[in-house]
């Protein structure tokens, strides 16, 4: 089903220019001429992000923004304007505005932004976000983890660089949150940047934006996230991943604390606070030549590492009831399924963790989940599921892939006559048949939606598109 947008500006032509970008680009669109209008059909329900013009009559954009919250209305909104300037942009960011266009802007960066835009609040639904006010999103009854929040909640009062490391999936991005909602910055904006998510040219004017004509296409000034993370902090997820070409100019900002949009004439200064996270052995690339040493130990003023989900498995049942509470599942783990959980190596931590529950708590008939539901196995990772039973073991289990490992390609809904439950699960004489029945399941229970299938499934959308692909040609 193709996203619903809501575009809201008094200017008729814009409106419908923005109307027919966006519907060539496969969404549909809800308009509206000023901000009150606009706040009646976000309430009403039905829209998946929001494009405003800040300027606009009986409502502007920002007070548009501050309405859906106080409705209890969490969308991702994107503001566009004529005349902005840093500091308009600055309190949109403070708002949870995912960005921020000045007109006049190209086709190809209006729908970029709202992909970007539509793909995290995805990712937000999927694994659910928690409120920021105070960092109870970080849950943990392990005297490790306690250990470390407090500890971070001492040096949030500091305005020195952090870094955290940590393997993928053990919540750093919101260990960083904690910090900037402890810190005396926590009344500005909180901005992430993915390194590892853009090429070099793009992250440079990310990150430092650039002025109107500053290259073929730049058709206007646009905001760095430097600029837009003024008097908050700047997350710099994956630091490892940032090419060595720019880690100087990075390293520039932090030392002179100003920042040089391209074609610009001259710097902007920047209040900000850095916070940077990753996988990587850091000092290792120093030694190596794949990281500058100056650089990491601008950023390695005072690290903090978080454990992954094995070295605290304490946390697991605490965790898995707090995932069915905020999802809405009333599911509880039985003593075996938790040994079994415990017992798992977790290689993509929280984040695997979380799809396992899901995808069990889909399965699952009754309110008790046991081990059978789970589908994981420790040593097989080379498909959705294992060749064949585990010795000593009498029936197939399915597992969960640390990494999608299946070739592949976007599915649609998988034509059966009726969703399979779980004894028609247990009961098919075939891998491939249970294969078959579970993807049948999935897709069911989350309404055909491909995205969050293959998320559930621990696929690809090509692996599973692939696969309905075949079973269609099977039939």
């Amino acid at each position: 089903m193709a996203k619903r947008i809501l575009v809201a500006d008094d200017d008729p032509t814009m409106r419908n220019a923005l109307d027919e970008a966006l519907q060539t680009a496969g969404y549909e669109t809800v308009s509206c001429e000023d901000g009150a209008d606009a706040s009646q059909t976000i309430r009403a329900g039905g829209v998946d992000l929001v494009i405003s013009d800040v300027r606009m009559p009986r409502i502007n954009g920002l007070d548009l923004v501050r309405r859906s919250h106080e409705a209890g209305v969490a969308l991702p909104f994107i503001m566009i304007s004529g005349y902005a300037t840093v500091p308009e942009a600055v309190e949109a960011m403070k708002m949870g505005v995912f960005d921020f266009l000045v007109k006049p802007f190209s086709y190809r960066e209006l729908v970029s932004l709202v992909e970007a835009a539509l793909t995290q609040d995805s990712e937000k639904q999927q694994y659910g976000e928690l409120p920021k006010q105070d960092g109870k999103e970080i849950i943990t009854c392990n005297p490790r983890m306690q250990a470390l929040l407090k500890f971070a909640a001492q040096v949030a009062r500091s305005q020195a660089s952090v870094l955290i490391r940590g393997e993928s999936g053990t919540g750093k991005e919101l260990l960083a949150r904690y910090i900037h909602t402890q810190s005396r910055r926590s009344t500005g904006p909180f901005v992430a940047v993915n390194c590892a998510a853009l090429p070099e040219g793009l992250l440079e004017s990310e990150l430092f934006g650039y002025e109107r004509g500053a290259f073929t296409g730049a058709v206007s000034t646009k905001f760095g996230k430097f600029e837009l993370a003024h008097t908050g902090t700047l997350l710099l997820d994956e630091i490892g991943e940032i090419p060595l070409g720019l880690q100087p100019k990075l390293l520039r900002v932090l030392q002179e604390r100003e920042v040089d949009r391209l074609g610009g004439k001259k710097p902007c200064p920047v209040d900000i606070r850095v916070i940077a996270t990753t996988n990587k052995d850091l000092q290792e690339m120093v030694s190596q030549g794949a990281f500058r040493e100056d650089l990491f130990y601008r950023l390695n003023v005072i690290p903090l590492r978080l454990p992954p989900l094995r070295e605290r498995t304490g946390d697991v049942g605490l965790l898995a009831s707090t995932f069915f509470c905020r999802n809405g599942y009333k599911k509880v783990l039985s003593p075996e399924a938790v040994h079994r959980l415990k017992a798992h190596p977790w290689r993509g931590n929280v984040r695997e963790l979380f799809n396992v529950l899901e995808r069990a708590a889909i399965v699952a008939a009754e309110d008790s989940i046991r081990p059978e539901h789970l589908f994981i196995e420790e040593e097989i990772t080379t498909g959705i599921f294992a060749d064949g039973p585990a010795i000593g073991s009498a029936r197939t289990e399915w597992v969960t892939p640390s990494r999608p490992v299946l070739n592949g390609a976007e599915i649609g809904p998988l034509e059966a006559e009726q969703p399979p439950n779980e004894e028609a699960i247990e009961s098919c004489s075939t891998v491939r048949e249970m294969e078959k029945r579970l993807i049948a399941k999935v897709l069911d229970e989350v309404h055909g939606n491909r995205t969050q299938a293959a998320k559930l499934l621990g696929i690809s959308v090509r692996t599973l598109r692939n696969k309905l692909r075949q079973y269609r040609e099977e039939s």
